[in-house]
C-alpha cells in the first residue's frame, strides 16, 4: 500500500516537473526571440519622428494590462488588491519605478543611433553594475571567476566602442560624436540604472515578498506618472501638446511596444521559473539571433571589432552565470 502510494507521488511529482520544464523552455525562446529582435524591430517600425516618451508610455500601459490579466488569471489579483497598501508599495517599487522610466527612454534613444548588434552587447554591461549594487545594497559576493567574467565584459565594451566609432567614421567627425554622445552614452547610462534598480527589485522580492507581477504593475503606474510629470517642461512633452501623443506613428509602431512590453513580463517568468543561470543563458542566445537577423534583413555583417568582441561578451556571461559564489564550509 505504501509502495503504492509512493509512486503515484513520485508520478504526480514527474508530471509537475515535466509541465515547468516545458514552460521553462517555451518561455525562455520567446524571450530569447523578443530580447535578439526588440532592436531591428524597434528601428523597423518606429520612425524618427514618434516622440519617444508617447512610446515608453504605452509600452508601460500595455505592460500593466498583461499583467493584470496574468494575476487575474492565476488568481492572485483578488488577494493583492486585499493586501494592497500606498506605502508598501512605494517603498518596494517607487525608486525602482523612477530609474526604469529614465532607463527606458535612454534606450529608446540609443536603439535609433547603434546598430542592432553593438546595441544588445553594450547592454550587457549591466551585469557589471548589477554585481556592483546588488553587493552594495544586499550584500552579495562575487566569485573569482565571476570577477574575472566582468573585467573580459568591460574589454568587450571598450573593443566595441572603438569599432563603432571608426565604423562610422566618415564624412565629418561629427557623425561619429553623434553616434558616441546619443549611442553608446545613453545605453551604458542605462546600464547603470538597470543596475542599480535589478538590485533594488531584488531587495524588494526577497524583504517585502512583493510577487513579481505586482511589481510590474506598480512600477509601470509610478513610472509613468513620473514621465507624465516630466513632460511639462521636456522637448518630448511640448512636441505633444503641439502635435499630439501618438504624433509619427503608424500601425507597425504599436508592434515594438506590445513585444518590449510582453518581454518584460517573460524576464519575470524566465527568473521566476528557472533563476538567473537560464536567463544568462537566454541572454547569450539573444546575442546571436541579433546577429543572425541584422545580417538576413539588413545585410550588413558584423564589424571586425564586433566580431572580436562577441566571443568575448558570450564567454564573460557564461562564466558568471556557471560560477556563482559559494560560502566555504569551516572545517570541524
Amino acid at each position: 500500500m505504501a509502495s503504492t502510494k509512493s509512486k503515484t507521488l513520485n508520478s504526480k511529482n514527474y508530471s509537475e516537473n515535466s509541465g515547468v520544464n516545458t514552460r521553462v523552455w517555451f518561455y525562455s525562446l520567446l524571450l530569447t526571440i523578443q530580447y535578439g529582435a526588440q532592436p531591428l524591430i524597434s528601428k523597423r517600425c518606429i520612425g524618427r519622428e514618434v516622440i519617444v516618451t508617447s512610446s515608453v508610455l504605452a509600452c508601460e500601459i500595455v505592460k500593466v494590462i498583461c499583467a493584470l490579466f496574468l494575476m487575474a488569471k492565476d488568481g492572485s489579483l483578488k488577494k493583492a488588491m486585499k493586501e494592497w497598501t500606498l506605502i508598501g508599495s512605494l517603498s518596494a517599487s517607487g525608486l525602482p519605478a523612477a530609474i526604469y522610466a529614465l532607463q527606458n527612454s535612454l534606450l529608446q534613444i540609443s536603439y535609433r543611433n547603434l546598430d542592432s548588434l553593438t546595441f544588445s552587447m553594450l547592454n550587457q554591461t549591466k551585469l557589471i553594475f548589477t554585481a556592483l549594487f546588488t553587493y552594495m545594497i544586499l550584500r552579495q559576493k562575487q566569485s573569482i571567476q565571476q570577477i574575472g567574467a566582468l573585467f573580459i565584459l568591460i574589454l568587450a565594451a571598450v573593443l566595441l566602442s572603438i569599432g563603432e566609432g571608426s565604423r562610422r567614421n566618415y564624412g565629418s567627425d561629427k557623425k561619429s560624436d553623434e553616434v558616441v554622445l546619443y549611442g553608446i552614452v545613453p545605453v551604458l547610462i542605462a546600464s547603470v540604472l538597470s543596475g542599480l534598480a535589478s538590485a533594488l527589485c531584488q531587495w524588494a522580492s526577497q524583504v517585502k515578498k512583493h510577487s513579481s507581477y505586482l511589481m510590474t504593475v506598480e512600477m509601470s503606474i509610478v513610472g509613468s506618472l513620473c514621465l507624465l510629470a516630466s513632460i511639462s517642461k521636456s522637448p518630448d512633452g511640448e512636441a505633444m501638446r503641439q502635435h499630439g501623443f501618438f504624433h509619427g506613428w503608424t500601425p507597425l509602431t504599436f508592434i515594438p511596444v506590445f513585444v518590449n512590453a510582453v518581454g518584460g513580463i517573460l524576464v519575470g517568468l524566465v527568473t521566476s521559473y528557472a533563476g538567473g543561470v537560464r536567463k544568462g543563458f537566454v541572454i547569450v542566445s539573444a546575442l546571436l539571433v541579433t546577429a543572425m537577423l541584422q545580417y538576413v534583413f539588413d545585410g550588413k555583417p558584423p564589424s571586425m571589432f564586433c566580431l572580436l568582441a562577441l566571443p568575448l561578451v558570450m564567454t564573460s556571461i557564461s562564466i558568471y552565470q556557471k560560477y556563482p559564489y559559494r560560502i566555504k564550509k569551516k572545517e570541524a
